[in-house]
């Protein structure tokens, strides 16, 4: 099992600053964020502002120079992390011609939420959409993923395998996030795993929690946690990776705020290995 880490959780790092540290640390590789970044006034966020992620719109030019820049470091790429849904294809093949130039074996495609026309419809029409992506991730030797995430037609393991019954798992694969899984569509560890079978192509690791949230309803919310202490159960899912016969990539992807970057990301490696020895 290979460990990256996602530049969507260092968002302070340009990407010359990040694949040093990322090196420096002892990370195997690196999983580019690529967006256009609309940019903050403020300190650089996650997801407005951050400084760690490739512009989309000039992705399959710059490729090469990513490529190399990763390479010099000593990184893999094992994935890249895009936001292009599947009912753009004009977008996701510009991407995977990126990806590809990139030497990145594999891409996220992202499914989005229930339509206005309800979730029964939505879910039929996005399937015969990733068909299209499937024939597109032949074409251009890059994988198309699928992430497990909240609010989104596939929140569950069981929710993916339905919607990738017949798809070739060669074309498009399932990302395990456990982290986003315990806020909607956790599944008992191993039977996720055992229900995904040859669509488990790849793995996020992150943590959260749930806090209160007086004056709110309900009453809660959840947030994002350092790795150690979230709610999510980390050392039975590495076990259950293991009992499955995993050996793919593990991408870090801590959203938890509470200490600097650099020390996030030391405890984060440690703790992964720890929970792999």
């Amino acid at each position: 099992m290979r460990i990256a880490v996602c530049t969507v959780s260092l968002p302070e790092w340009t990407p010359e600053e990040a694949v040093a540290e990322v090196a420096a640390l002892g990370f195997d590789g690196i999983e580019w964020r690529v967006a256009d970044d609309p940019g903050t006034d403020g300190p650089p966020g996650f997801w407005r502002g951050n400084r760690c992620t490739l512009p989309a719109s000039t992705f399959e030019q710059d490729a090469a120079r990513i490529r190399e820049l990763t390479s010099a470091a000593g990184l893999d790429i094992p994935a890249v992390g895009p936001y292009a849904r599947c009912d753009d294809l004009d977008t996701v093949e510009r991407l995977m011609r990126g990806a590809a130039a990139l030497g990145a074996p594999r891409m996220r495609v992202q499914v989005g939420a229930p339509g206005p026309e309800g979730y029964r419809e939505t879910f039929a029409r996005r399937r015969d959409e990733f068909r299209a992506v499937a024939d597109l991730a032949l074409r251009h030797g890059v994988q198309a993923l699928l992430e497990l995430h909240h609010q989104s037609l596939v929140s569950s393991a069981s929710a993916a395998a339905r919607f990738l019954d017949g798809i070739d798992p060669r074309a498009v694969g399932v990302i395990h996030d456990v982290g986003n899984m315990v806020r909607e569509g956790y599944e008992f560890d191993l039977w996720s795993l055992e229900i995904l079978g040859e669509h488990l192509a790849h793995v996020h690791v992150k943590n959260a929690e749930l806090r209160p949230a007086p004056g709110t309803s309900p009453p809660w919310s959840w947030e994002w946690a350092p790795m150690r202490t979230g709610a999510a159960p980390l050392q039975r899912l590495f076990d259950a990776l293991a009992g499955v016969g995993y050996d793919g990539w593990v991408s870090l992807e801590d959203f938890s705020t509470e200490v600097p970057l650099r020390e996030r990301l030391v405890d984060g490696l440690a703790y992964v290995r720890e929970l792999t020895a």
